[in-house]
């Protein structure tokens, strides 16, 4: 591993979060190493605005513990300290080790893998240098310090940053296997900077993409909000696609992409990106529950058929149950949390009360909170399905809205 300083960029310290700065001050004060690293660094060298500034150490958590009183431990997997401040969390690690040097201190650390090699635990602490091995893709692995306003690049970041490439640190194979979230983030830095994937890195992907589903549903969750909600929702799904990761990341596709003539999900979650895409490039802002009630919408329509079929219920009957089934589904298997949940069984209601438009129900409902996405989720359907009663409908809800 080769170190090249950078002296000369174009990072200023106006751009960086005064409580970053507070954060790397103390910590240097106090006699340890810290850099600002990852994503920041990254968006700075860029000319964009960084949405969070990380920071890197060699104090341990416990010590970053004691020094900072307004901080708290979090993770399981490594342990990182978050300190708080009034508008902002800073997110401080410290130096991970090298795997090698920690079966040779095993009492010391605590590291566990899968037989995979995909790693369940990893508390091994080191020097940046080993930091720098141990982290995945070159453009997130530059540190920038506050002692001398240089950055550190060990692994080519600075060169690829300027080659517009996205290369992941090490075998991508072996990479991969121990952290599969890996091969969703290649994808997501690879769309959201127009990047281009290097061959080594893009070559294992499809072959290795069902190690998502050893992956903690909860952490896929995390991931798939960051997926989505970038601004390029659209291309990114197209991308998971490509490369085999869409049913991984979400099973419950299968049965309805299987039958798209009967339901057009990906038509419909295509234009929903679209349209999330659009309001986040239009600052407006945007309820993930959204997405997810248009993605899971045809796995909800398939179950209410069946169960009408089955059980010969009503379909309201049906449909309240089936709505019930699929989002206790998606609380254990997508991890939903709760509040999310219950606005997506709001909006599915609606697709059914809207049909009752009394005047009265009209006001009420408009005034709530969950009739945008409701509506906007009416729109998408007459837009895929071509059902005249659905685009009559929703010219009489925008009729109501405009009079509001």
């Amino acid at each position: 591993m080769i170190l090249t300083i950078f002296k000369y960029h174009n990072i200023s310290r106006k751009k960086i979060s005064e409580n970053a700065i507070k954060v790397l001050y103390r910590l240097n004060k106090s006699g340890f190493e810290a850099y600002l690293v990852g994503g920041s660094v990254r968006d700075l060298i860029l000319g964009k605005k960084p949405k969070d500034f990380d920071i890197t150490t060699n104090a341990t958590p416990v010590q970053l513990k004691k020094i900072f009183k307004n901080s708290r431990l979090i993770g399981r997997r490594f342990q990182i300290a978050h300190i708080m401040f009034r508008s902002e969390i800073i997110e401080v690690s410290t130096f991970r080790g090298n795997v090698k040097s920690d079966l040779q201190n095993i009492a010391n650390y605590s590291t566990k893998r899968t037989k995979n090699g995909m790693l369940l635990r990893d508390n091994t602490f080191g020097n940046i240098e080993e930091d720098a091995q141990r982290r995945d893709i070159t453009i997130n692995t530059l540190y920038y310090s506050m002692t001398d306003f240089t950055i550190k690049d060990y692994v080519g970041g600075v060169k690829d940053l300027q080659r517009k490439i996205i290369r992941l640190i090490g075998d991508p194979e072996t990479r991969y296997r121990e952290d599969p979230v890996r091969m969703l983030r290649v994808i997501r830095f690879s769309v959201s900077l127009k990047m281009k994937i290097e061959e080594r890195t893009k070559q294992p992907i499809v072959k290795l993409s069902n190690l998502l589903y050893k992956v903690p549903s909860a952490r896929l969750f995390n991931e798939s909000i960051k997926l989505f909600y970038t601004g390029c929702g659209y291309s990114i799904y197209k991308q998971l696609r490509r490369f085999s990761l869409l049913i991984p990341l979400f099973p419950f596709l299968s049965s309805c992409i299987k039958k798209r003539i009967i339901y057009p999900i990906e038509l419909l979650t295509m234009q929903a990106l679209k349209k999330t895409d659009f309001y986040i490039h239009k600052k407006i802002k945007v309820e993930p529950a959204f997405f997810f009630s248009v993605l899971l919408w045809y796995f909800q329509v398939k179950k209410t058929l069946e169960i009408k079929k089955e059980k010969k219920f009503s379909y309201f009957k049906s449909f309240s149950i089936s709505t019930n089934n699929v989002l206790d589904y998606a609380s254990v298997k997508l991890a939903m949390p709760k509040k999310m949940i219950l606005f997506i069984k709001e909006i599915w209601i609606l697709q059914v009360n809207m049909f009752k438009f009394p005047k009265k129900f009209s006001r009420n409902t408009i005034d709530k909170k969950v009739f945008y996405p409701a509506y906007d989720l009416m729109l998408l359907r007459d837009k895929v399905e071509k059902n005249s009663d659905l685009k009559d409908y929703s010219y009489l809800w925008m009729a109501s809205y405009l009079k509001k």
